[in-house]
């Protein structure tokens, strides 16, 4: 099994954005290999209907923070063509 990583997700987000990252920062940013392998186990387990409650929790947590930074990459990309949303 994965353990988790030390470090919270959301917590990883907010130290990123509080660095004020440039354009090119926010679009390359990416989840580190630990938690990158942490979300896959969860998902593997999800398919397999093993997780625990509280895997079920960390898995919905990583859900929420992928939507954020897609979201946050997108108008990214927008404002960085003029299009801004």
């Amino acid at each position: 099994m994965i353990k988790a990583p030390a470090q919270d997700v959301f917590c990883l987000i907010t130290d990123f954005l509080a660095s004020d990252p440039t354009d090119a920062d926010l679009l390359a940013f990416a989840l580190p290999d630990d938690m990158q392998a942490r979300v896959s186990y969860l998902l593997e387990q999800n398919r397999e209907a093993e997780l625990t409650c509280e895997e079920r929790h960390e898995l919905d947590d990583y859900i929420r923070a992928n939507r954020m930074i897609t979201t946050l990459k997108i108008k990214t990309e927008l404002r960085m063509r003029g299009l801004e949303a």
